[in-house]
């Protein structure tokens, strides 16, 4: 829903809560439901703007993940069953092993994201990461 960028792509979290107000008055009466969890969890929600934008963005980004789970729908749609978990993580491995060879497409601004999450996560990416 395009309604809905303005929330999480907002610059700061009094900028999100007007942008959450428009997105009410438009789409509250059809969709009061939906508002209603968005208005209750708002605190929750709103975590993420406490963090730089080059942080926030791989946050609210699900591209890299329904990729993923697109190539394990591809790989498992033809099997009608596994004889034990074992080989369907088997088969996922092979299968993620072999397409993340197609994935060349850089990360936008991935140094400037990491170095921020190393300021903000202290330690956390040390043994992984060098910077």
């Amino acid at each position: 829903m395009a309604d809905l960028k303005p929330v999480y792509r907002a610059d700061t979290k009094a900028a999100a809560e007007l942008a959450l107000d428009e997105l009410e008055s438009k789409w509250g009466e059809k969709y009061p439901i939906v508002l209603e969890s968005w208005r209750s969890k708002w605190k929750l929600l709103s975590a993420y703007f406490r963090y730089p934008k080059a942080i926030r963005k791989p946050i609210y980004t699900t591209n890299a993940i329904e990729a993923v789970h697109r190539q394990f729908r591809i790989l498992t749609k033809t099997k009608g069953a596994f004889p034990n978990e074992n080989s369907l993580l088997k088969l996922l491995y092979i299968g993620i092993n072999q397409v993340s060879n197609k994935w060349t497409m850089p990360i936008s601004n991935w140094a400037l994201t990491i170095a921020q999450l190393s300021i903000y996560f202290k330690g956390r990416l040390d043994g992984i990461i060098k910077i």
